[in-house]
């Protein structure tokens, strides 16, 4: 006689316990739904963990407070939006046109991944001192990338000799945050988006917007 199956009788086998880093990344993912779901807002370390499945003491453990969970989402925006861009960055010609637009599309699409969640998150991360600081200090590492990228090719033409500013660079900061915005409202075309942010890039570096090659560098 055969005994009987572990689920004729009811027999549960016990759930894989998930390690920390998985566990990490089980409760931004689902972050992330509630925020594209029922809003900002409605983001509460209590609400996630009922949402994750999880007990609270897991979600405090984690991230301490809703500062602190704001601060893991936009992390993990920003480390997608960098992996991106430096793959992308690698497969392209090392001339300006292709890096422009390899800037342009990367940034446009990583907030039209997240949808109308990234507004959200960045309006909190601007009402707090504290996410405000944190907000500034990847905003300064993204230029830094952008400045490496874009450096080499800056100043030729009639702009002989003129070095790439921190004023322009977060003008066009700016300009990304305002063009992808008004794709992600529908208001502008994705394309659109990225063909204007290109153009502020080319014209900030003082470039030829052609998408050749190694005529860029001339």
């Amino acid at each position: 006689m055969k005994p009987p199956s572990p689920i004729a009788s009811g027999f549960k086998a016990p759930r894989r316990r998930l390690t920390r880093e998985d566990r990490l990344r089980q409760l931004v993912d689902v972050a992330w739904q509630v925020v594209g779901q029922e809003g900002t807002d409605a983001l509460t370390l209590g609400r996630l963990a009922e949402r994750a499945g999880v007990t609270k003491p897991v979600v405090y453990d984690h991230f301490g407070t809703r500062n602190g969970l704001l601060a893991a989402l936009y992390q993990d925006y920003d480390a997608r939006q960098t992996a991106l861009m430096d793959q992308a960055i690698a497969e392209v010609a090392p001339a300006l046109a292709p890096r422009a637009r390899v800037i342009a599309s990367c940034y446009v699409d990583c907030v039209l991944t997240q949808g109308r969640e990234i507004p959200g998150v960045l309006a909190a991360l601007a009402g707090s001192p504290e996410l405000g600081a944190l907000k500034r200090q990847y905003q300064l590492a993204f230029i830094d990338k952008c400045r490496a990228i874009l450096g080499p090719f800056a100043g030729h033409g009639p702009f002989a000799g003129r070095a790439l500013d921190a004023a322009g660079f977060w003008a066009m900061l700016g300009a990304a945050d305002g063009v992808s915005d008004a794709a992600a409202a529908g208001e502008i075309t994705p394309d659109d988006a990225k063909d204007a942010l290109f153009r502020i890039i080319i014209a900030m570096v003082g470039g030829d917007a052609g998408e050749g090659g190694d005529h860029d560098r001339a």
